[in-house]
């Protein structure tokens, strides 16, 4: 349990209202707008009915009854308008704390709350044979993000990248390629020669439709077995996952599974045998679907009147699949909202055909990327692709690096972290439903609130830490005394203790939202707030009985931003 949580049981306890239990109170206690007001704030309006008397009367009153054996909990208990606020020891909170974080270091936060669950995340989903580009970002890193979380909270998380590797797009391929192609050139070029062509076919069927039907008899062919249609997509999708291998890697971005559409092919029909047997299904223009109007949903296309399946009938194939090989205590789906229909569709499906395990399929939907100039198209080839995104951001790294630090070594190295970081923290710094209107100026800005000056902050703990000369392990062996935690007795520190207090439920509130931003928007917090106990007090120089305390806050401070940093996906350099 966190210290947060603890410190909520207490005020619970000292707390006797009818009807209301512990766990009510501790629900209800809130943050205040100040830190100057306390460390918690109960608010009394829910009291008002039962109590009949006015929220400030019953603060007031509470404030009061409180015995003061719980008082001598508190640092004070004051009756503000209606709340009732709490605030702790702060130099015992801090001795707790620190010592807590100083032994646990990357385990702070760590939980096993977790532990038994399986949580399938489907994520970055990408098509075989097309570039990762900027749209792939935020399905990307928000997955991976989501999935580190569940990790360190000990859950037994399965990464799975959802291939886009059927479909007619792949006999489209197969005619550019055999009209248009050459196979020295592709191993050369690889990823943006099937772009080429792609495109080129797009521009060409235009004045030739007929290239249509040809591409949809090559991809006929590939279903079938044929041996030139299967060479030439094995070698389609070979190249492929060799090329975003690179990039996850840089991203440090990891999946348990790629099983995509291709993998589900066979395992569709039993799946359509099921929901038939079930009398879901009816034929609707020679198509078999699943009527959802009493749902106030379109029905659910299952197999298209020319005898095709779509993703839908693919989807639910998987979800069958994912059940039956993780049992999954969740299942999550990082999509863009543009597919909160089809999701809506395929979880009614589920539940209809008396799955119990269809309330524990989640879609996690995203804004759009696009471009400032309109959206984003593959077949026109108007994408700004994820590598090259990637590369400028070093690029531009590289050469902050060479002005301001011209005598640092690796800077190629340590560009490479601060560029990648700053793509990273772009795609998680906003909630992650608002759409993107992606721009270089703002991808690759450098001011505000952006993973560099994350990063430069712990490079600026980790150099006070350095030049203390000291074994860090061995200095903070023995808990801090009250007379080394009165270096500690001051608002900046105050601030950056509360912060680290939080630092377990933060983790939660991510996964309980889905929303990896909570955690950017935490570690930006812990930077500020270090940065403004560094100005506002001295640590090196520090008086000899303060220099422990403040060190260890640093250390702390150091240890946070650099786990709250790697569940992002983000490195910290250790010069800048």
């Amino acid at each position: 349990m966190s210290i947060n949580n603890k410190k909520k049981q207490i005020i619970a306890s000292c707390i006797s209202i009818d009807s209301i239990t512990n766990d009510d109170i501790s629900d209800l206690l809130i943050s205040p707008p100040s830190q100057d007001l306390g460390d918690f704030a109960l608010p009394c309006f829910r009291f008002a009915k039962i109590l009949k008397k006015s929220p400030l009367a019953i603060a007031e009153d509470l404030a009061q009854s409180i015995s003061e054996a719980n008082k001598n909990k508190f640092a004070s208990i004051i009756a503000v308008n209606g709340y009732l606020n709490f605030k702790f020891n702060p130099l015992e909170s801090a001795k707790q704390i620190l010592a807590e974080i100083l032994e646990k270091k990357s385990g702070f936060g760590s939980s096993t709350i977790g532990a038994g669950k399986t949580i399938c995340i489907d994520y970055s989903s990408i098509n075989i044979a097309k570039p990762l580009h900027i749209g792939h970002l935020s399905s990307t890193i928000i997955g991976s993000a989501l999935y580190k979380v569940y990790k360190k909270l000990g859950y037994n998380a399965v990464g799975i990248n959802h291939l886009g590797d059927w479909g007619t797009q792949f006999g489209k391929l197969i005619v550019a390629f055999d009209l248009w192609g050459n196979m020295a050139a592709l191993k050369k070029e690889q990823i943006p020669y099937l772009s080429k062509i792609y495109v080129k076919f797009h521009e060409e069927a235009q004045n030739q439709p007929e290239l249509n039907d040809q591409a949809r008899a090559a991809f006929k062919k590939l279903e079938d077995g044929d041996l030139h249609a299967i060479e030439l997509y094995s070698v389609f999708k070979k190249i492929t996952l060799q090329d975003v291998a690179k990039i996850y890697k840089i991203l440090h971005v990891h999946f348990d599974s790629l099983n995509g559409e291709a993998f589900f092919n066979d395992k569709m029909t039993p799946v359509i045998d099921e929901l038939n047997n079930l009398k879901l299904t009816e034929i609707s223009d020679d198509a078999l679907v699943v009527r959802l109007s009493d749902y106030d949903m379109p029905p659910c296309i299952l197999i298209r009147s020319d005898g095709a399946t779509l993703y839908a009938t693919r989807d639910l194939a998987a979800a069958y699949y994912r059940k039956e090989k993780y049992d999954f205590h969740k299942c999550l789906y990082v999509v863009a909202y543009q597919q909160n229909l089809h999701f809506k569709q395929i979880f009614k499906v589920l539940e209809l055909a008396g799955k119990k395990w269809a309330k524990d399929m989640v879609h996690v939907p995203f804004g759009m990327v696009s471009l400032e100039d309109g959206a984003m198209s593959t077949r026109k080839g108007n994408v700004i692709l994820l590598k090259d995104v990637i590369d400028k951001s070093i690029e531009k790294s590289l050469v902050i690096l060479k002005s301001k630090s011209p005598k640092l070594k690796n800077k190629r190295s340590l560009a490479t972290k601060i560029g990648v970081g700053a793509v990273v923290f772009f795609a998680l710094s906003n909630n992650r439903i608002k759409d993107i209107i992606f721009s270089y100026d703002k991808i690759l800005s450098f001011d505000g609130e952006t993973a560099p000056y994350v990063q430069y902050t712990n490079v600026r703990a980790l150099s006070v830490l350095k030049n203390m000369n000291v074994d860090l392990n061995k200095y903070f062996t023995n808990h801090l005394t009250d007379d080394e935690l009165k270096g500690l007795d001051n608002k900046e520190s105050a601030l950056l203790v509360s912060l680290f207090e939080k630092f377990p439920d933060i983790l939660s509130d991510v996964l309980d939202k889905y929303e990896p931003s909570i955690l950017t928007r935490y570690i930006i917090d812990v930077a500020k707030a270090f940065n403004k106990f560094y100005l506002e007090n001295r640590i090196l120089n520090a008086p000899d009985e303060f220099k422990r305390s403040r060190a260890a806050l640093t250390y702390a401070t150091h240890i946070i931003i650099c786990e709250g940093l790697k569940l992002l996906g983000i490195d910290t350099p250790e010069e800048m």
